[in-house]
């Protein structure tokens, strides 16, 4: 483990910590505690100690499976104090401002963390078409995968393989009256969501509430977002909401995907 510049105020226990977490990446995302103790020539016991530490406060969480480590939610909490400065966030603003400004609808930026959509960004719209649930949603709530539009359209587009890992550690329950609470069902959903390139959400999360949500893409076709437009029940059907606000919403996707690297 690299040494840094000691002083009066220096914390070999916080570097320790830290280095742990340093060590997860995107081509390691899991590491046991023996691997861990040799990346960072700690004893096996030391390396326990800072992993079960981190592993309490939510910093990172054991696979069942492979008893091995991954980040945490709580990781993720530490950026949000940066997220001014986040590139996706400030290249989607103003589309979400003028998708929310031409529907009057609520307008959101989520990327996934794990298991959930995670709101990044959100654009209010017009005071009489809030529904009580938008009272309670902000910057970096999280919204289950599998019953938010946003939600299906993050996990759609993963490799088969990593759905199926996601789907085994969900509780598919019951969130709002018309929640797909079956696997197979589900999984038809989302191959419906990869055809079209758009999600919806008809009161799966909360009662009264719906969604379109369309897949934002970075130039080598991944999905790393998803955009949505929440709104509040109506008479009206799903289908013809679809058919008026999504073309809306799919262009905003698009031109936010035309400037992300």
């Amino acid at each position: 483990m690299p040494k840094a510049d000691s002083g009066a105020g220096f914390s070999q226990s916080l570097e320790r910590g830290l280095a742990v977490l340093s060590s997860f990446t995107p081509e390691r995302p899991e590491l046991g505690i023996s691997e861990l103790a040799r990346m960072l020539a700690l004893t096996r016991s030391t390396a326990h100690r800072y992993v079960a530490t981190l592993a309490t406060l939510g910093y990172l969480h054991q696979d069942e499976a492979t008893r091995k480590y991954r980040l945490g939610p709580r990781v993720l909490d530490l950026g949000f104090a940066v997220l001014g400065s986040l590139e996706l966030r400030e290249i989607a603003a103003p589309h979400l401002r003028r998708l929310a400004e031409t529907t009057g609808h609520t307008a959101n930026l989520a990327v996934r963390d794990d298991t959930d959509a995670i709101l990044i960004d959100r654009v209010r719209g017009r005071p009489c078409r809030y529904h009580q649930f938008e009272f309670s949603l902000h910057i970096g709530s999280r919204l289950p995968l599998y019953c938010s539009a946003t939600g299906k359209t993050l996990l759609a587009f993963l490799p088969r393989q990593d759905i199926d890992r996601l789907l085994d550690t969900i509780d598919l329950t019951q969130r709002g009256p018309r929640t797909l609470t079956d696997r197979t069902a589900l999984l038809a959903e989302l191959e419906q969501v990869r055809r079209t390139g758009m999600a919806v959400n008809d009161e799966e999360l909360e009662n009264a509430l719906r969604s379109i949500a369309a897949p934002v893409r970075s130039r080598s076709g991944s999905v790393v977002a998803a955009v949505n437009l929440a709104i509040p029940w109506s008479p009206v059907a799903m289908s013809e909401l679809v058919a008026l606000l999504g073309p809306a919403v799919q262009g905003a996707a698009r031109q936010i995907s035309a400037r992300v690297v």
